[in-house]
């Protein structure tokens, strides 16, 4: 097994999505042949299987949850990470496409050193799949799909997916489109994307061919040409924690490339807790009050995102897609709730001792079955007026 460093997350922002921020060590098995530096990860049928794939299931996700439940002072791995090829089933050193000479960068990292922590926990985008494929709104999907087949000259479409994490939107939309998709899968964790090359999926709707590629970098920020030849944008809880100069960015790179985009599970800042509890409103009060730290857009972005894309011409959609956790998802429920209250304390300390109390109450209901929570979330789908490069 490849060696893996701990680097302690001093000052780190709690993620939008709350989540676990300590990760098994012992889980994380990534394959360790080399490959040339160039290679694509593309897959070509069920009879290309990685070597060593890193687990995925969401079985084991929870099992590594309850084992390892969040706290605000654990560490999070740094990985030297690789960028994956499916066909010869290697880890290609180095993470992503190595530049060629006098090529321009399209995705520019922030300002982070290179031994910043990943965001999130690969246990945790595994232990929330289910509840996000259970919320995306599928009513977007329909106008999408009329504006991908409306597209002349093609015989498949591209699709950039930003912040991919681990791909849990390739492989919820994937199998829903026809036709021939290349999916570009954005991340600035190197390990990320071996899990979500590992786990894309290899046939569309009507069983035509889905190949994968992966991109190292920080998507906050896009060049103008960054889409050039994109047939589609996705995202997943993305929008939140951008700010509204980011998010003016991705909106002219989409506009710029004439394509649609659907931007998925941003948080609304609402969220309903049964039984209720006093402390409910002042926690969540709190929450959205960390989530616009810095600058960040948290529960505004969709208005925000809207408005931007409203105001260069293109027809926005938004539909909710809420998380409906009950008995059935009580590891994600517990993990939800330990972030969920961990962020409101960070933001107002002086609620520590009132909201220790708080979570022990609702970690008890949790695990007897008797707590459900709404975790309000929105869909947008924006379609852009199309250019030359996309229709």
């Amino acid at each position: 097994m490849r060696k893996t460093t701990t680097t302690e997350a001093v000052g780190r922002r709690i993620p939008a999505q709350p989540g676990p921020r300590g990760v098994p060590l012992g889980m994380l098995v990534p394959p360790t042949q080399p490959a040339p530096m160039n290679a694509t990860a593309e897959q070509t049928g069920p009879e290309d299987v990685m070597a060593n794939p890193a687990p995925v299931d969401g079985a084991v996700a929870a099992a590594a949850a309850a084992k390892a439940p969040a706290s605000a002072g654990s560490a999070l791995p740094t990985v030297g990470g690789p960028t994956v090829s499916a066909v010869s089933g290697a880890v290609i050193p180095g993470a992503g496409p190595a530049s060629r000479p006098g090529e321009r960068a399209t995705v520019r990292l922030r300002d982070v050193g290179p031994d910043d922590p990943p965001r999130y926990a690969p246990e945790w985008l595994e232990l929330r799949e289910g509840a996000d494929a259970g919320a995306r709104a599928p009513e977007l999907l329909d106008p999408l799909r009329i504006r991908l087949a409306n597209l002349p000259g093609r015989s498949g479409v591209v699709i950039h997916d930003l912040g991919c994490g681990t791909g849990s939107m390739g492989r919820w939309l994937a199998p829903r489109l026809d036709g021939a998709q290349h999916w570009i899968l954005h991340d600035r964790d190197p390990y990320l994307l071996h899990f979500a090359a590992v786990a894309s999926p290899r046939a569309a709707a009507d069983g035509s061919r889905v190949t994968v590629e992966t991109r190292r970098g920080d998507v906050a920020r896009l060049t103008p040409d960054a889409l050039v030849g994109a047939s589609l944008v996705t995202a997943s809880a993305l929008l939140d924690v951008l700010t509204r100069e980011e998010v003016d960015a991705l909106v002219a790179a989409c506009v710029g490339a004439g394509c649609p985009a659907l931007l998925t599970l941003s948080v609304a800042g609402r969220v309903e807790l049964t039984p209720a509890d006093p402390m409910d409103a002042e926690i969540a009060d709190a929450f959205n009050a960390h989530q616009r730290r810095d600058g960040l857009l948290g529960p505004d972005a969709v208005t925000v995102t809207c408005e931007a894309f409203a105001a260069h011409g293109a027809t926005v959609r938004v539909h909710p897609s809420t998380w409906r956790l009950g008995p059935d998802h009580l590891a994600l429920t517990a993990e939800w709730l330990r972030g969920w209250v961990g962020a409101a304390v960070e933001e107002r300390p002086e609620l520590k001792e009132r909201a220790d109390r708080y979570l022990a109450r609702r970690l008890a209901a949790c695990a007897a079955g008797e707590l459900t929570v709404l975790v309000h979330h929105s869909d947008l789908l924006a379609l852009a007026r199309p250019t030359g490069g996309t229709s």
